[in-house]
């Protein structure tokens, strides 16, 4: 079965991230789903924003009126300075406009700034469904809960207000995937009664931020999800986040039966001691042994991103040789990818095909 092509916030390439063009343009594209990061606002509406800090991808920083809102937070373990999605009521986002969030890489993106305004979840929900009425091909929506652990402090949780957008939109179907850094929280969502398939987003370093907040020094690491060990107990229903004792035994577990992992593009390219790329990694392989499904973020066409072998010439902006590295990706198997410019996945899936 051919890998789904996934619009990282739509068709972040071309448009800025997250707005109702970059969505439709992505499926225009080819996408087979499209991918929404969720936030929530004071009055606990689910909001599409990278991250709950919105000065980079917004207008807020021009605006008089919420100057006085600009503050430092604590969230999972970072200081971050800005405007926060959970100091405003949903109305008072409703007014701002969204912004390029690489405008020194995406200069042409700029172009569209401050003519588009944020998103909920349930906007989403409704451009899907009118975009699946204009073709015959299955679209999806592949929905990233963030910051979860940070939110549930705020009495905002995350879980019980996705299933409540997920059932007043008559989402509850097999086009919905839910994913998330923290583990915990695809087990909240589940018994929230949500039926989505469940991704596990893993980093190539670093610990699960709900685990640590759960087990301290004893959570488990991104790594070791992905040992033989690890990627069995995910796929057998058990996260091995539990915590450990000084003797490295397990003394907790947690149900969360993933469907399948996602992890970046580097775990999937495998390089040499010179860093340059000789292939793809066994990691798809294991993923399949365990009976997971695997995806990979981010494809991008700019050098900026490419692995080393993959760029030409020294302008991060500028496009190497971009379908080589999509092309080692798309060929090892795995079963999705998230991409920025979801034409150029298409084209290279396809021609592989």
């Amino acid at each position: 079965m051919q890998p789904i092509i996934i619009g990282h916030r739509g068709a972040s390439g071309y448009r800025p991230e997250h707005t109702r063009s970059a969505f439709n343009l992505s499926f225009a594209l080819g996408a087979d789903a499209v991918e929404p990061d969720l936030v929530a606002t004071r009055d606990g509406v689910l909001v599409i924003r990278h991250e709950n800090e919105i000065s980079g991808t917004t207008d807020v920083g021009t605006r008089a009126e919420f100057a006085a809102r600009r503050t430092e937070k604590l969230v999972d373990g970072k200081l971050v300075t800005g405007w926060f999605t959970e100091d405003f009521t949903w109305a008072e986002l409703s007014t701002l406009r969204a912004r390029e969030r690489l405008p020194a890489l995406r200069q042409r993106n700029t172009t569209f700034d401050d003519q588009q305004p944020i998103l909920r979840l349930r906007d989403l929900f409704d451009l899907v469904d009118a975009a699946a009425e204009q073709t015959e091909r299955v679209l999806g929506i592949v929905a990233e809960i963030k910051h979860a652990n940070y939110f549930a402090g705020l009495s905002l949780p995350l879980p019980e207000l996705f299933a409540a957008e997920v059932s007043a939109a008559g989402w509850n179907t097999d086009r919905l995937t839910v994913e998330s850094f923290e583990p915990s929280v695809l087990a909240q969502v589940r018994a929230q009664g949500v039926r989505s398939k469940r991704i596990f987003l893993l980093e190539d370093e670093g610990h699960p931020v709900d685990q640590v907040a759960e087990y301290g020094a004893g959570a488990l690491s991104y790594a070791d999800h992905l040992t033989a060990d690890g990627l069995a107990s995910l796929a057998a229903g058990r996260s091995s986040g539990g915590s450990r004792s000084s003797m490295g035994s397990s003394t907790a577990t947690s149900d969360i039966g993933v469907d399948g992992i996602s992890v970046p593009k580097s775990l999937i390219l495998e390089t040499d001691a010179a860093g340059e790329v000789t292939g793809a990694s066994a990691l798809v392989d294991d993923a399949h042994a365990a009976g997971l499904k695997i995806y990979c973020w981010t494809l991008r066409p700019e050098n900026k991103f490419l692995a080393k072998t993959f760029r030409s010439g020294t302008r991060k902006g500028d496009f190497g040789h971009w379908q080589s590295e999509f092309r080692v990706i798309l060929a090892s198997g795995i079963d999705g990818v998230f991409a920025d410019h979801p034409d150029l996945a298409v084209h290279v899936r396809d021609d592989l095909r």
